[in-house]
């Protein structure tokens, strides 16, 4: 996680580096502001990879002497055929669009997001895929 971290770490010193630039030739408070903000998003994203990875074991991301081989494995369950993520957007789809069209619009839109969530969350442990 080391490289990650002194990737966000390093993100942050130029927004640093940036936001002053930007400060002093524009005199925009919105602006600076913003980037200050994203200074301490990627400061915190880095700090805390970087504090977490000194826990965990070393990775063969992180070990510059690694051998590709080294990485291989199980990477987690990928469902190959859930339809509940088309639906999932849908639902959000019919949510945003409530925004634009009506508050009602809306209400429908947010209980087929959670209703399709519901579904996709829980699409294994029913019918024959329950374990």
């Amino acid at each position: 996680m080391k490289v990650e971290g002194f990737l966000f770490v390093g993100c942050a010193a130029f927004f640093a580096a940036a936001d002053i630039v930007y400060w002093y030739f524009s005199k925009d408070p919105t602006g600076t502001t913003a980037l200050a903000l994203a200074i301490g998003l990627a400061f915190l994203s880095g700090f805390y990879l970087l504090f977490t990875g000194r826990r965990l074991p070393l990775r063969p991301e992180d070990n510059p002497q690694a051998e590709i081989s080294e990485g291989t494995g199980e990477l987690g369950f990928f469902s190959p055929h859930s339809w509940w993520p088309l639906f999932v957007g849908l639902a959000s789809a019919l949510a945003a669009l409530g925004v634009a069209v009506g508050w009602w619009l809306f209400l429908i839109g947010m209980l087929a997001v959670f209703l399709s969530a519901i579904g996709f969350v829980f699409e294994y442990y029913r019918g024959r895929y329950a374990h």
